[in-house]
């Protein structure tokens, strides 16, 4: 992702996990206020409504947060996985952190469209008789928050597994065994449950699947040597790297400013390049 991470590393959001939390707490907020769910109805990601012009489900889905049963479990959850969250974006870096979240998210939404694709396929005779509307609103309660929050955590269990935690606030254990109590848990549920869970359960752990696959050289590591060795890494091709433009005055390169554009001066004796900040301000070179 390095070639990625130079042209749109600064567009990264910091505190995303924080972002995320608070769209929860909006969520509990509305469902607090909206007994009957009516609202809540028109927040689910739902493909059928949003090829229907309904687009701001494409986003409204994350105000939806994961069930918790009362207030103090939800306050604990937002807790937790703002703390974790946070910590896997400090040590994997703003950028990695933003696309392993997103890439989670768009997964999602590609798995609902994929769902209803399949549906249309085989069960086009129930979608006539129930009706399209209802069909897919029901379908679409499957995609949530949930399997999102579980990918963080499987990638922070992946990423710390020998960190300790406090189970129900007593038992002292380790976080891999955890992600590897919670993976078996979601290995059981893809099996028993239907199809339209299927899809959620795989496409909102995409994300993990691909982070595990390009990560397993890691694994051996903890978290500071991975970071130290990312850190390396961008140092050594920042330093090292080869360029193609370089200004004659500021000394500039492509890599160091990925949006600035470099031109050849034609009034200046030689092959002269500047930026664009120096390519008229500058002093031609005249030879003799």
């Amino acid at each position: 992702m390095s070639p990625f991470e130079r042209k749109f590393g600064r567009y990264a959001i910091r505190n995303l996990s924080f972002i995320l939390v608070i769209c929860y707490a909006v969520g509990y907020v509305l469902q607090m206020l909206d007994r009957s769910n009516t609202l809540i109805l028109y927040l689910t990601l739902d493909p059928y409504a949003i090829l229907h012009g309904q687009v701001w489900r494409l986003f409204t889905w994350i105000l939806i947060p994961p069930s918790t049963g009362n207030i103090f479990l939800t306050l604990i959850m937002l807790y937790f996985y703002c703390s974790i969250g946070t910590t896997l974006e400090r040590t994997w870096g703003t950028y990695r952190y933003n696309v392993y979240l997103f890439s989670g998210m768009l997964f999602t939404i590609a798995g609902s469209f994929l769902q209803m694709g399949f549906h249309y396929l085989f069960h086009a005779d129930e979608i006539a008789i129930v009706g399209a509307d209802y069909y897919f609103l029901i379908s679409s309660l499957y995609f949530s928050t949930y399997y999102i929050n579980m990918s963080i955590f499987l990638a922070f269990a992946a990423t710390f597994p020998d960190v300790q935690v406090l189970l129900m606030f007593i038992i002292p254990i380790k976080v891999k065994w955890l992600g590897i109590i919670y993976a078996v848990m979601l290995l059981f549920d893809f099996i028993q449950t239907g199809v339209d869970g299927k899809f959620a359960i795989a496409a909102s752990l995409l994300n993990f699947i691909v982070f595990f696959v390009s990560s397993r050289n890691m694994m051996h590591l903890n978290p500071k040597q991975i970071h130290r060795r990312q850190e390396f890494k961008r140092d050594v091709r920042k330093n090292t790297g080869i360029t193609k433009h370089k200004c004659a005055i500021c000394g500039r390169t492509e890599v160091d400013s990925p949006g600035m554009q470099f031109r050849f001066c034609s009034k200046c004796d030689g092959n002269y390049e500047y930026c664009e900040e120096h390519l008229y301000t500058h002093t031609h070179v005249k030879r003799g």
